[in-house]
């Protein structure tokens, strides 16, 4: 007698194959941001494939953040500590997928995320990468979107010229969705818990130990909030400043105060 497996049989290579496909854990840090958290998860949900898990990291917000994320199935860790850093590294060790994205709450994402990071990361000389963003509100930041792209250039390569050479290295930042293998992440110790500013850019540098960092052409939509509150060449400027000053040795606590002002 013979047996016909369906494509969707548990059986069937298809499935088979499906199965041992990277899952993805997306990591959201939060303070209060209700308001635009909703749209944020919400493009998540549209994700195809679907990601494994959606973790929301939330340390302490007082609006309706929390009931959001709960509506939309996410998984809650309460965090004591209000640090991006502290709150992204809770949420990547929580986490059990294979890949690890770090998602800002005013974000959105392609639906087709998760097939661009499991193609990156076929590649077993990349480590981490990230997208490209997009800044918007009422309209798209250009200036401040071409700047997002080429200062992952020059920074590194203002005082790690060689690395950028030879190695790779790129500078991303928070929001350019960062993702990377989650064996990688741990290999070299994620996130500085304690870093106030810019620990994003300190774990490329631990990644590039490892790999390769890369930065994709498809791209994700971030809230121009910051940028239309103090405009477009102050902003700017404060970023410009902030990360020579960390490449340079600034104290954290400096960098810190400057970027509060952005």
């Amino acid at each position: 007698m013979t047996t016909t497996v369906s494509e969707n049989s548990p059986g069937s290579p298809c499935s088979a194959l499906r199965q041992s496909e990277p899952a993805l854990s997306i990591i959201i840090p939060t303070v209060n941001e209700a308001e635009l958290l909703g749209a944020t998860l919400a493009q998540l949900a549209k994700l195809m494939p679907a990601a494994h898990e959606i973790i929301v990291v939330d340390a302490g917000s007082v609006d309706a953040t929390i009931r959001i994320a709960k509506s939309y199935s996410a998984t809650i860790i309460e965090s004591e500590i209000r640090r991006r850093s502290y709150q992204m590294d809770a949420g990547a060790r929580a986490a059990t997928g294979d890949i690890l994205a770090f998602v800002h709450a005013d974000t959105l994402v392609p639906a087709d995320s998760l097939k661009h990071m499991r193609q990156a990361l076929a590649d077993p000389n990349v480590a981490l990468a990230g997208f490209t963003s997009i800044m918007r509100g009422q309209r798209i930041q250009r200036f401040t979107t071409f700047h997002n792209r080429i200062k992952t250039y020059y920074a590194p390569f203002l005082y790690r010229p060689f690395a950028v050479l030879f190695k790779g290295l790129r500078l991303l930042f928070g929001d350019q969705v960062m993702f990377c293998r989650r064996s990688d992440y741990l290999r070299v110790g994620g996130f500085d818990p304690t870093m106030e500013i810019l620990e994003e850019a300190d774990l490329c540098l631990k990644m590039n130990c490892i790999g390769a960092i890369r930065q994709l052409r498809a791209p994700v939509f971030t809230s121009d909030r910051r940028v239309a509150r103090i405009g477009v060449v102050r902003a700017n400027l404060m970023f410009i400043w902030i990360t020579f000053g960390w490449g340079y040795g600034a104290s954290r606590s400096s960098l810190r105060r400057l970027f509060d002002r952005v």
